[in-house]
C-alpha cells in the first residue's frame, strides 16, 4: 500500500527545493505527494514581470514539479508576505492532513529571516494539533495525528542542527533536479544560486549519512527518541 507525504513551504519553491529530494525519492517509490504552498512567493518576482503575473507563472510551476512527481499541488490564496497569522489558515491545513493523511510532513524550521517561513511553522505545529482534535464541523473527517519535520532551508538556519537524514538513489536526484529547472527563480535568481546550493548540499549530506545523496531534518526537543536493545 502506498503512502502519502506532504511538504508544506511558505512559498512555492521552498519544499521543492528543502523537501524535493525526498518527494521525488518517494513518487518514485510509488507513494504519492503532496506539496502545499501558503503562499505563491509572487513578490520576488523578475523585472519583465508584475506581481500578478509572476504569481500565474509561480502556480504553474508548482503544479509542473507536481506533476512530474504524479503528485498534487496546493497554492492558498495568500498575499506573499502577508500570510495570516490566524485560525483560518491553521484550519486549511488541518482539513488537508484529514484528507490526504500523510505518513510525514515537511516544513520550515523555527527559525527564519523570512517572516513568512517563522509563520509557516507555527501553522503547520498548530494544523497538526488540530488535525488529531475533536474539533467539531471545523475539521472535516476522521481526526488523524501525522509526524512533522524540519528541512533544511538556507533562510531557516539559525539554530537549525540536522537530527534525522533521509537518503535518496540517484534516479530520484536526476527527477529532482529536472523538476527544480521548472522553477524560474531557482536557476534564474542574482540574489542566490539556490540550484548549485541544494544540489551541492545533497552531496553533502549524503556523505554524512554514508551515501551519495539526501537530506537532513531537524526535529523538536520531544522529537529526540532513540530507542537501542542492547
Amino acid at each position: 500500500m502506498s503512502n502519502v507525504y506532504m511538504a508544506i513551504g511558505a512559498h512555492i519553491g521552498d519544499c521543492e527545493l528543502t523537501s524535493g529530494l525526498v518527494l521525488a525519492d518517494r513518487a518514485l517509490k510509488g507513494d504519492k505527494i503532496i506539496t502545499v504552498a501558503l503562499t505563491a512567493g509572487e513578490r520576488g518576482n523578475p523585472s519583465h514581470l508584475s506581481v500578478a503575473e509572476y504569481r500565474v507563472q509561480k502556480v504553474k510551476e508548482a503544479h509542473d514539479f507536481a506533476n512530474l512527481l504524479n503528485g498534487e499541488a496546493i497554492v492558498f490564496d495568500y498575499k506573499d508576505g502577508e500570510l495570516p497569522d490566524n485560525e483560518e489558515v491553521r484550519l486549511k491545513v488541518a482539513n488537508l492532513i484529514r484528507k490526504y493523511r500523510p505518513k510525514m510532513i515537511f516544513t520550515h524550521w523555527k527559525n527564519s529571516m523570512h517572516k513568512d517561513h517563522e509563520l509557516t511553522h507555527k501553522i503547520a505545529l498548530d494544523a497538526q494539533f488540530l488535525a488529531g482534535i475533536d474539533m467539531g464541523d471545523k475539521v472535516i473527517g476522521e481526526r488523524f495525528f501525522s509526524p512533522l519535520y524540519f528541512a533544511e532551508n538556507w533562510e531557516d538556519s539559525e539554530s537549525f542542527i540536522p537530527y534525522m537524514y533521509i537518503p535518496a538513489s540517484s534516479e530520484a536526484y536526476e527527477l529532482w533536479c529536472e523538476g527544480m529547472k521548472k522553477q524560474w527563480f531557482i536557476t534564474n535568481s542574482k540574489s542566490f544560486k539556490y540550484y548549485d546550493y541544494y544540489t551541492h548540499l545533497s552531496y553533502v549530506r549524503g556523505a554524512l549519512a554514508r551515501t551519495t545523496h539526501a537530506s537532513s531534518f531537524a526535529v523538536l526537543e520531544h522529537q529526540k527518541r532513540i530507542v537501542s536493545s542492547l
